[in-house]
């Protein structure tokens, strides 16, 4: 089950923690991989590791221009856009009395902006292929809220309610659009914490402890399948029982 063996997939912020452990689970599962990012080397690094017939097409999400050409090159080195992973995102925390202005702009043109861009894009391809899959990493902050985070709050919960109005316009198309909002996810930035702080995030999940990137890998490859063709417009919270929404 879950064979990609013969698609294609466009994977944003591919070179992170939770970015590498989705390319990872994709192209394991038979996918070719255009992954991107803004780190030129990092990437370039990264695909290298994945081994197979991937490709590295580096993008700054932060530039409509770089954003609008990232389909049509990825289109080009693939042939087609089969999975378009919305993982890349940033975070400019402050409580929202003190936000600066661009503080909420950077966040909100990177997390959503681009993603809708990327979404607009691939959708033309994949509606005359009559099949394609979108999905984008969302947060647990999304739907929770989260202090210091209003503009991060604001683009993950952005990203689902455009996630399920574009379910509905390319539904007859065969293409889904879903999302994968991740709780509390050990990477090398939580890896540097406090002991005693990560027995308090732990403490706030049933299952007592964080998740790993494995765990979103499996999710997005479950919903970038064939089998997961009869779900579209909805939210996979992968949290451990931190938040049941």
């Amino acid at each position: 089950m879950f064979d990609l063996t013969g698609m294609t997939a466009l994977v944003t912020g591919a070179s992170g923690g939770i970015g590498s452990a989705i390319c990872h689970a994709l192209a394991s599962q038979g996918a070719r991989l255009a992954v991107s990012g803004s780190n030129v080397d990092k990437l370039e690094a990264f695909r290298a590791s994945l081994g197979g017939d991937h490709v590295a097409i580096p993008c700054n999400l932060g530039d409509a221009e770089s954003v609008e050409a990232l389909v049509p090159a990825a289109l080009e080195k693939l042939g087609q856009i089969d999975i378009l992973v919305n993982n890349a995102g940033v975070t400019r925390d402050n409580l929202s009395m003190r936000m600066k202005d661009e503080e909420w702009a950077e966040v909100i043109q990177i997390n959503l902006e681009s993603a809708f861009r990327l979404m607009r894009a691939a959708s033309r391809p994949m509606m005359k292929a009559r099949f394609g899959r979108m999905i984008s990493v969302t947060s647990v902050v999304g739907a929770t809220g989260n202090p210091g985070q209003a503009n991060y709050a604001a683009s993950k919960a952005g990203l689902v309610g455009m996630s399920k109005s574009m379910a509905q316009e390319l539904a007859s198309r065969g293409i889904t659009v879903n999302c994968v909002a991740p709780g509390f996810i050990a990477t090398p930035m939580t890896d540097v914490l406090p002991d005693a702080q990560k027995e308090a995030l732990n403490a706030r999940i049933p299952m007592g402890r964080m998740g790993e990137g494995t765990d979103i890998g499996a999710a997005i490859a479950y919903l970038a399948s064939k089998e997961a063709g009869y779900i579209t417009g909805q939210t996979l919270h992968v949290n451990g029982g931190m938040a049941m929404l």
